[in-house]
C-alpha cells in the first residue's frame, strides 16, 4: 500500500486532477491523508502557492503533481509507477485512439498502419 500526504484546500480543482492521475498511474492502492492548509498559517505560507503537493512517508515532496509527466517520474523514482498505465496515458495525451478502436492497426509517428 502506498501512503501519501496531500496538501490541499477546499475546492482545489488541481488537487482533484492530481488524485485522478495518481489513481490511474500508481502500481498499487493509494491511501491519501488530506491536509487542509487553510487552517494553519504556517502551512499556508509554505504551501499556499504550491498546491497540490504530495509527500511520501520520507517527507519527499512533489509540487504541482497534476502534470502527468512530473507525477509519473516521481512515482517511478519510488517504484510505484504502473508503466502500462503511463504508456496508455501518453498515447491518449498524444491524441492516439485507444488500442481497442484500431483492431489490427499499429500506430507509428501519429499514423495508423493496418495489417
Amino acid at each position: 500500500m502506498i501512503r501519501l500526504r496531500l496538501y490541499t484546500t477546499l475546492g482545489c480543482h488541481l488537487c482533484s486532477q492530481l488524485e485522478a492521475l495518481l489513481n490511474e498511474l500508481s502500481s498499487g492502492s493509494v491511501t491519501l491523508e488530506h491536509i487542509e492548509i487553510s487552517e494553519d498559517d504556517a502551512l499556508m505560507a509554505r504551501y499556499g502557492v504550491r498546491i497540490p503537493v504530495l509527500a511520501d512517508e520520507a517527507g519527499k515532496e512533489l509540487d504541482r503533481g497534476f502534470d502527468p509527466a512530473r507525477l509519473a517520474a516521481w512515482l517511478d523514482a519510488r517504484g510505484w509507477l504502473d508503466v502500462g498505465a503511463w504508456k496508455a496515458l501518453q498515447r491518449r495525451l498524444d491524441g492516439e485512439p485507444p488500442a481497442a478502436e484500431v483492431k489490427g492497426a499499429v500506430m507509428r509517428g501519429g499514423r495508423r498502419y493496418l495489417g
